[in-house]
């Protein structure tokens, strides 16, 4: 499998029921290789660009944020975390994280002609991107959000995404009105070239989350060696009036 387009990616090929992974620095594709046949996607491969760090002297926050806030982590998961039903299919609309100040779009992402994954645009770093032939975010299966950890042109949304911790709340607004809240299970980051797609795209049979950026060590001419994954299960439904 291959990914990219404006903005590079792990990805699926067509007909494949998953796909996606964490964006390059610099907004090209990243290469996967195809899991066991199965149509998962493989680790992603970042090309050159600049790295922002995080807490970098002088790096604005990520893209998407909110501003202000205090240093205490808001909005973690306070009752059991008791997995919900699943729910119908709806395309996603947004993406907030609380802990990280974070509020951004979420378009719908698909494969171009070789079967490769595109990605939100280099010059939208605050837009998300689903893939939009897999589950939606609150439906059975794995739903997958990816977005760029950096750009040459500064931090991106997911820039903080290492920092999240278990019990952090990912709140999915959809376009029926609804929100998906996903509670976090755990961050890892895995080495491009054993990349474990099985465990990050199978079927858990629950609703669940990916979230996908590059991480790792940086290195110039060749980008993020690894990905940033973001492992999370459907923990609340909010209906329109409950979301104001």
């Amino acid at each position: 499998m291959r990914l990219v387009a404006e903005g590079d990616v792990t990805a699926p090929r067509a007909g494949g029921s998953r796909a996606a992974a964490g964006t390059g620095a610099d907004g090209r594709a990243d290469d996967a290789r195809r899991a066991g046949g199965t149509g998962r996607p493989g680790a992603a491969r970042d090309t050159d660009g600049r790295a922002a760090a995080p807490g970098a002297p002088g790096a604005r926050p990520p893209a998407g944020q909110r501003p202000g806030g205090t240093a205490s982590r808001p909005a973690r998961a306070t009752r059991p975390l008791v997995p919900r039903a699943p729910i119908a299919r709806a395309r996603p609309s947004t993406v907030a994280i609380p802990a990280l100040r974070l509020d951004a779009p979420v378009v719908g992402l698909g494969l171009d002609r070789h079967g490769r994954l595109t990605t939100p645009a280099a010059n939208a770093p605050r837009v998300a991107g689903w893939y939009e032939r897999g589950p939606s975010p609150g439906e059975r299966g794995t739903a997958i959000i990816v977005g760029h950890r950096d750009t040459r042109r500064g931090p991106a949304v997911f820039l903080e995404l290492p920092t999240l911790r278990r019990g952090d709340l990912i709140e999915v607004a959809r376009h029926d009105g609804r929100t998906a809240v996903f509670t976090v299970d755990a961050v890892r980051t895995y080495p491009r070239a054993d990349f474990p797609d099985r465990t990050v795209y199978g079927d858990a049979g629950r609703p669940e989350l990916r979230l996908l950026t590059c991480g790792g060590p940086f290195e110039p001419g060749r980008g993020y060696r690894s990905n940033v994954v973001v492992f999370a299960h459907l923990y609340d439904v909010r209906d329109a009036a409950r979301a104001r």
